[in-house]
């Protein structure tokens, strides 16, 4: 069988019965668009509008973020958005902070499981397979989105950036699953505003939108 490329086709094309999507773009500030016709035509058509108004190019990477997550984000297992969706403006050697005073767990379903494995990078489950792979893979997957990018090399896991929780999270749970902590009662986010030029970023509604540098 032939496949069209999946960025053109989404698997509705394969679907044999007369089929129509309405296809919504939304942010914060709510609906942005919508499109009506063919899965293909009204994907198509709302992902180009995506990555228009959901993408924010910067022109250099930060070495400390103030990552503000939404209300909407209960648990750290959504609200990991918060940190993959800006990991790449993050300076080697920066540091991501998770700002949530709300999110008081890591996951009501998986929070016994990333309590025993911790937040880890990629490579340090595939150096351990053997001791990792019966556990389920969505939470591996989750432990390395939300501790990023990075090395395990010898017995030494090196993250490339530090990610810390200002959450209702305790600091000895934090501590506990490889993962920094600070006090969310000591930080204003107005604080945090219009610091660009001094290598600091606020970012509002975390997760809901998607930071990459500009291309040289």
């Amino acid at each position: 069988m032939t496949r069209a490329p999946l960025s053109s086709s989404p698997g509705a094309a394969f679907i044999p019965t007369p089929r129509h999507a309405l296809c919504a773009v939304v942010t914060h500030d709510g609906l942005h668009g919508l499109f009506v016709g063919s899965p293909e035509e009204a994907f198509s058509a709302a992902a180009s509008l995506s990555a228009q108004v959901h993408i924010r190019w910067v022109e250099r990477p930060y070495h400390k973020v103030l990552s503000v997550l939404p209300e909407l984000y209960e648990e750290i297992w959504v609200g990991a958005k918060g940190m993959y969706k800006l990991e790449p403006v993050v300076a080697d050697g920066g540091e991501v902070i998770l700002y949530a005073p709300h999110v008081k767990q890591f996951s009501a379903m998986h929070g016994e499981i990333i309590r025993q494995v911790g937040y880890h990078v990629r490579d340090y489950f595939l150096a351990q397979w053997e001791r990792f792979k019966d556990l389920p893979w969505g939470v591996l997957a989750h432990s390395t989105h939300l501790r990023g990018v990075g090395s395990y090399e010898n017995g030494i896991e090196r993250p490339r950036i530090q990610v810390t929780l200002a959450t209702g999270i305790p600091e000895a749970e934090c501590r506990a699953v490889n993962l920094g902590y600070r006090d969310p009662a000591a930080i204003d986010p107005a604080d945090w505003a219009n610091r660009e030029h001094e290598g600091i970023l606020l970012a509002p509604h975390a997760g809901e939108t998607l930071y990459r540098l500009t291309p040289p």
